[in-house]
This record gives C-alpha cells, structure tokens and sequence, in this order.
C-alpha cells in the first residue's frame, strides 16, 4: 500500500468559485483521491482556502465587512460548496489560520539565515487619493507585454506572466479608480530566487513526471530567467513579518506577500488537519521523519504554475531543510465561457453553488472530468453540456441499470437468478471487460482524465451491447436458463459500473451500488473481467433506484441560457 499526497491549488477566498476553477483543480484532484482509495492505497486529499493578500481586502471592502468576518464566512461557504460537489477533502484549511503563520515566518527566517533574503528599497506605486501604497492587485493597468488592458499588478491574466505593479502602462487604482498615482520608496524583503536558480532547474530536470504543459511553463520562466522576487507587501491583513520571534523592525505594517505563504499553507493545513485528528503530519512532509516514500501529486490551473515550478521551490529548496516536494504535477488549461473566460471578478459563467440550483452535481463532474481542459483550452456551451450528458449519462448509463433492475423485479422477483452456464457470447464479454478495466485503471493512475472516463463509457457501451445482443426478454420466453445467466451477468455488470464509476459520479454509484445490495466505498476492480463479472450471489435482493439521470431538454438550455448568458459573452 503507498502512501500519496494530493493537493490542488487554493481557492481564493473572494468569493465562490466558478466551474472553470472546479475543472482545472480541485474535481481532478478529488478523482485521483477516490481513484487510489479504491485501489486500496492510504491517500491525504489537502486543500484550503488562501485568505490573504489584496483578493480578501478588496472583496471584504465591497462585502461592506472587515476582513476577518468576510474570511470566516466565505471559508464555510466555500467548504460547504466542495461538499455538495462531492469533493472528498481529508481537510480543508485556512491559510489564516496559526500553523500557516508559523511555517512561513519559519521559512522566511531560514531563508535568510542562508542567505537568499535581503532587505531592499522599492519604488512602489503609491495613491495620492487613497493615501497607500498599492500592492499587487490594488493596481491595474496594461500588461508590457501583450498589452491586455486589465492586467492585474501581480500577474498577467491574458499571457500568464509575472509582473511587478510598477510594471503595469497606465496603472490605476482598484480601490478608487485613481490615476492619481506616484512612485515612492519603501522597503521590503526579497527572495534571492536568481542564487538558486541552478538548483530549481536541476530541480525541474528531475521531474519527468510533471505534465508536459507544468513542464514547458516552468522552463519558460527559467529560461527568460529568474528575478528575485518581493515577498512582502504593504497590507495591514496577512502574516506579520517577524525576526527572532519578535516583529521585524521597520516591517510592523507590513506582511508577507500572499504567494510566498499560500502554498506553504498546504503543509499548514496538514498541520490543522494532524492537530484536529491526533495524526503525525511531519510523515507526509518532512524527509526526515518518513516522508521520504510519499508520492506527492499536485493539480492546478496553468495560471498557478509558475508559483510552484519556481518561486514555492525556490523557498523549499532555499530553506535547506529536508522538505517533501512534489513528485508530479498536473496542470490544466482554460475552460473558457463562449470564447471568454470563466470570471469570478467579472461574474462571468456558472459559479458552484448556481450549478448545483440547476442539476445533481454529478452531472457536471461527469461533464468538467470527460471533457476536461487537459491539452488544451476548451469551451464550455450549453448545448454541448446538454448534448454530452444526455448521451452519456442518461442514454447510456442510466439506461442500463433501469433496464437490467427493472427486467429483473418484474421477471425473477428481484433476486439475482440462478441456472444456466456462461456462454461465447459471455467469453466475449469477459474478455472485452478486461482490456476496458486495465485501459481505465492505467488511464486514472497516469491521470489522463478524458482517456480515464472514455475508458469508464466503454465499459458502460459494452454492458449495453451486451444485453442488446443477449436479449433475456426474448430468451426467458423460451429458455429461463439462459435468460438467468444474461440477467445475472447484467447485474454483475450493474455492480462493476458501481465500482468504476465512483471517483467521477460518487453520488450515483451510491444509487447504482445500492440496486445490488452494495454499499460504497467499493475496491476498484481487477482487470480479470470473468471474475468481476461472476461476483453477486444468487438469491441476492436487488432493487431499481429511481431514475439515475433525467434528461436535459431544449427548454431547460433556454431557461439557463437566458440566466447566464451564452454566446452573446464578450471575448476576454
């Protein structure tokens, strides 16, 4: 049994996150978790939400709250929403909270006990109107590089990259929409990225297992080459910048910058989650006290991937301490909204808890997990998403396990039959369910969303063509025997699609299970499709579930088209 580590990246705490952050983190990463539970392997699924930084004050601020307040009511929020979709976090922290302002601050002091952080003067961009200086995201403007208009002060939406706020043509204030604006100095800490940069490359060169898209994103920043980055901000709602235990002199209104703690907040949540539990957190991250047979995988959208191929690096690996880093990292493009992008600051697409209002949410985890954006960008449509869940879902799943429960209430009093012996038609079978559960079993574990759940249809198809061909409606007319051999493969069928079905669609697998007297979590199957196939005991109770997925019509994709928009979005 191996022992992994999954975390995906951390949702923002401004406000409830839209489908487009769903697809490309924490779905994937919850599919991956339930998929090696099932196999049986001890698996800590992580994630938090990342409070600070100037996302949390500006959204507080339009709350009409403190900062405090709107933190704590948004964390539940949020949690309750990853929830209701499913998503089965091991914890879910809060990167304000105490074990994630004691690694940092550790961090940072380790860091400069070896060197790589020094105290320099900035030019920061400061209000004359607001009277303050505006980090990161309290400024705007026009990226210098591909000239997106509404680049934000600490990256570039459009193009991806980095940017510093006095980078920014035509900056202005987010706080007030002043362009009264002057630079001024101020100073602060920087990480001393460039003196490690042969070690995060030789770092990044290790890693054959990240994802081709993390890999290419990581060497392009180390290839422009690295600058040595601020990690502290003038913000009053943070990590307080300490030294020797004490506040740092000339740092009292100043915390560290939000991307230099947020990821260390997944080993902060680790913490929450061994203090609240009685469990040993150091053996999952520190090499020296067993972490070092962990399989860490991380998952994020590409807009996060430079912070964790170089600058979360930078920190672990200039700590010098013996920390567990990540073993692979899959990355995810865009799921765009009608040629724009999904927006949380824009309102823009279906945010969680609106798609929830609409359909069970295992018709979106099917639809965000077998048509994820793994290669490239994709774009969400309403007739896409009716037409795909529809066919696969309803028409063909949903369609089997009526059929088969139902045949078998009304034919065989409810029970799994007895009699009869497989025939060629159930060779063939058997021998077809085995290619599609190695072919799905590797496709999970290589994290191959798409490949994985066209894998999972497969086998749905196949049960469907099966009970086509073996017809027990017209056998039973004339040979019981046969017809109970059919009905008991389909109701083994019934069973394994349970099985292989519950890391995308764990709440219908509940009801699909249940119709054959299982309970989940069920271990994932072999590859020995005979064996899978021949595991239900005759006379065992069986039950039809009430219909497993009702079908979208024309009229509901108008009804949400006309609430959320559609083709009409503006192109980001």
């Amino acid at each position: 049994m191996a022992r992994i580590l999954v975390t995906s990246a951390l949702p923002y705490i401004n406000g409830i996150k839209h489908l487009g952050n769903l697809a490309g983190s924490m779905l994937p990463a919850d599919v991956y978790a339930r998929f090696q539970r099932a196999r049986g392997h001890e698996v800590l699924y992580i994630c938090a939400t990342d409070e600070h930084g100037t996302p949390a004050e500006l959204a507080a601020a339009a709350a009409g709250q403190d900062v405090r307040t709107y933190c704590d009511e948004q964390h539940v929020i949020q949690k309750q929403a990853g929830e209701a979709f499913g998503l089965s976090f091991d914890w879910f922290g809060r990167s304000s909270n105490p074990p994630n302002h004691r690694l940092t601050q550790h961090f940072a002091e380790a860091l400069e006990k070896n060197g790589l952080i020094e105290e320099r003067v900035d030019r920061m961009i400061y209000s004359i109107d607001d009277k303050r200086f505006l980090p990161d995201r309290y400024v705007e403007g026009t990226c210098p590089h591909c000239g997106y208009p509404k680049a934000r002060g600490d990256q570039c939406d459009n193009c991806g990259r980095l940017l510093d706020p006095t980078d920014l043509q035509d900056p202005y204030s987010t706080v007030s929409g002043s362009k009264n604006l002057e630079v001024r100095d101020t100073r602060h800490l920087y990480l001393l990225q460039t003196k490690v940069e042969d070690k995060i490359r030789a770092w990044l060169d290790s890693k054959t297992e990240f994802a081709s898209l993390a890999r290419s994103i990581g060497y392009k920043h180390l290839d422009e080459g690295l600058i040595d980055r601020g990690i502290t901000r003038d913000l009053a709602w943070g990590i307080p910048v300490t030294q020797g235990g004490y506040p740092r002199p000339g740092f009292e209104d100043k915390v560290f910058y939000v991307w230099f703690d947020a990821p260390v907040e997944y080993i902060g949540s680790t913490v929450e989650w061994a203090e609240a539990t009685g469990n040993d957190w150091k053996r999952w991250w520190r090499l020296d006290e067993g972490a070092a047979d962990v399989r860490y995988v991380q998952v994020m959208g590409k807009d996060n991937v430079a912070f964790h191929t170089v600058s979360f690096p930078a920190t672990i690996l200039g700590s010098g301490e013996p920390w567990k880093t990540v073993d692979v990292l899959k990355a995810f493009n865009w799921l765009n909204w009608y040629g724009g992008k999904f927006s949380t600051s824009m309102n823009r697409g279906v945010f969680m808890d609106q798609a929830l209002e609409l359909l069970p949410a295992d018709y979106w985890r099917w639809y965000l997990t077998a048509y994820a954006p793994e290669h490239s960008d994709t774009a969400f449509t309403w007739e896409q998403f009716q037409a795909a869940t529809n066919k696969d879902l309803a028409d063909v799943l949903g369609n089997f396990v009526n059929r088969i429960l139902k045949f078998t209430e009304t034919r065989f009093d409810g029970v799994v039959p007895e009699g009869g012996e497989a025939g060629p038609l159930e060779e063939k079978l058997y021998a077809d369910v085995s290619e599609a559960l190695k072919e799905a079993a590797e496709q999970f574990e290589a994290m191959e969303y798409r490949k994985a759940a066209q894998a999972v249809r497969r086998l749905w198809v196949l049960g469907n063509e099966y009970l086509t061909e073996a017809a027990p409606w017209t056998a039973i007319k004339t040979d019981r025997d046969r017809a109970a051999v059919v009905v008991r493969t389909g109701l083994n069928l019934v069973a394994l699609f349970a099985a292989v079905s519950q890391p995308i669609l764990p709440f219908a697998s509940i009801a699909i299970g249940g119709g054959v007297g299982l309970e989940l979590p069920l271990p994932w199957p072999s590859a020995d499709g005979k064996a899978e196939l021949s595991k239900l005991q005759p006379g065992a109770p069986v039950k039809a579930p009430d219909v497993l997925f009702k079908k979208i019509d024309d009229a509901m994709v108008a009804e949400w088209a006309e609430r959320f928009g559609g083709a009409e979005q503006p192109a980001a």
